[in-house]
């Protein structure tokens, strides 16, 4: 591959010392640039083209339409579904269940968090549970640092059970030919596991301190929480949709259908729905607020980082790479396993995990016929995965989620300071890696 795009390359240069070279400047600028993630991104790439490390139709070729897909169907899913009012009758009513008990509803929000991240994503979970967790500590008059950080980690954790609950597992699944179900089967019990140590260490924490007087209870419990939706027609519809969804997902191999498909046709159909009700302008306004929700920045810096990191895999760096690691593991799949749980966890808990992931994707891949061939090497892919998205929990830059609840944080006057974050964070989540680590050994070797 090297000298199909040789010629062609500026000056001469080497392309695979060149392409390397944008790929850390976007690191660096990723990590510590003073720009949003999507422009460096794109302009990454932009210059890739520019300097003919790639041409622009191989540039396409690089994207992963599928991954696209997926991410913009579910972000519309979740802007439609959250106008309803849908996740603060979650929160108020999860509070409600156990009578308004500090420690329960700790507890709870936890759980709540975690399953909607599952179905959704954690971003969207944790923008949509803050707001009314902070009404419910400030009506029991409790510290709320220690509920907005757990829901932090359970929505990382809940995300990193399914296909669709956190960008990285989109990244690896549809690359990877891993579907919703080989998720549920590999990733979700090892997700499950560390919630229920998570949970119990929050308990210890802070659960076992927390009181609130018998007056502020009485408050909490005459909270109406259906009074919470605001759209019960829209309410039903979503939920229909997204359960539909969910089971399409399920059963995608019977129905050859790719996760994008499913997402996309979804969004449609959800969109369909709440637009049957208005007519002429109304109708456009609907359409245009769904699509103002979408998150195009994140959409544009992956299209970005999939063309930069193609143009890393063609130039033949990430095959070479791969070959050192599975020199430096003796061939061992079990080493290199924990290589990649271990150096995943770490390195996503300091830089940004979507990127990490996306150049460890074709890493892998090139290591597939040192192991046998890609079957041989699935346990790979879940030690990324759960690196990936459990090391994001270990500092408040770690993830997109963490960044959130930081922001809505400050806004409400709540110190929620990296130094603070991380004398939690880290020590647990180098327990959830152990946790992860014992999974992976005892399940697969």
């Amino acid at each position: 591959m090297n000298q199909l795009i040789a010629p062609h390359l500026l000056f001469g240069l080497d392309p695979m010392w060149v392409s390397l070279a944008v790929l850390a400047l976007t690191y660096v600028f990723i990590v510590v640039g003073p720009f949003n993630h999507a422009i460096v991104a794109l302009i990454a790439a932009v210059v890739v083209v520019i300097i003919g490390l790639v041409d622009q139709s191989e540039a396409t070729r690089g994207i992963d339409w599928n991954t696209i897909g997926l991410l913009a169907g579910m972000m519309i899913l979740v802007s439609i579904s959250r106008r309803s009012g849908l996740f603060q009758y979650v929160a108020v009513a999860s509070a409600q269940q156990v009578r308004a008990n500090p420690a329960g509803i700790l507890l709870m929000l936890q759980l709540a968090t975690a399953l909607l991240s599952a179905v959704l994503n954690n971003v969207s979970t944790v923008l949509l549970m803050v707001p009314v967790t902070l009404v419910i500590a400030e009506e029991l008059e409790l510290p709320r640092f220690p509920f907005l950080f757990a829901e932090v980690f359970a929505a990382n954790i809940g995300g990193t059970a399914t296909l669709i609950g956190d960008p990285p597992n989109i990244l690896i699944g549809t690359q990877a030919g891993l579907d919703f179900n080989a998720f549920l089967l590999h990733a979700a019990p090892a997700a499950l596991m560390v919630l229920c140590v998570q949970m119990a260490l929050v308990h210890l924490i802070w659960g076992r301190s927390l009181h609130a007087s018998k007056e502020r209870q009485v408050l909490v419990m005459g909270m109406n929480a259906p009074g919470m939706v605001t759209d019960w027609p829209l309410l039903r519809r979503s939920v229909a949709v997204l359960a539909a969804v969910l089971a399409a997902f399920v059963f995608a191999g019977p129905l050859r259908l790719e996760p994008a498909t499913i997402a996309l046709a979804g969004a449609a159909v959800l969109m369909l729905l709440d637009n049957m009700r208005g007519r002429g302008g109304r109708q456009a306004d609907h359409v245009h607020a769904t699509f103002a929700d979408i998150e195009w920045a994140t959409i544009f810096f992956f299209i970005g980082l999939f063309v930069v990191v193609h143009a890393v895999e063609t130039s033949g760096f990430l095959t070479l790479v791969g070959g050192k690691l599975v020199t430096l593991t003796g061939g061992h799949l079990m080493a290199a396993a924990t290589i990649i749980l271990w150096v995943s966890a770490i390195l996503s808990a300091v830089i940004d995990n979507i990127p990490f992931v996306a150049t460890m994707i074709p890493l892998i891949k090139d290591m597939a016929p040192a192991f046998g061939g890609p079957n041989a090497i699935e346990p790979l892919w879940w030690s990324l995965s759960l690196g990936a998205c459990l090391g994001g929990n270990g500092t408040l830059t770690g993830a997109s989620a963490n960044l959130a609840v930081a922001g809505i944080a400050a806004r409400n006057g709540i110190r929620f300071g990296f130094m603070r974050y991380l004398a939690y964070g880290a020590p647990l989540t180098l327990v959830s890696i152990a946790i992860c680590q014992l999974y992976v050994w005892l399940r697969y070797f």
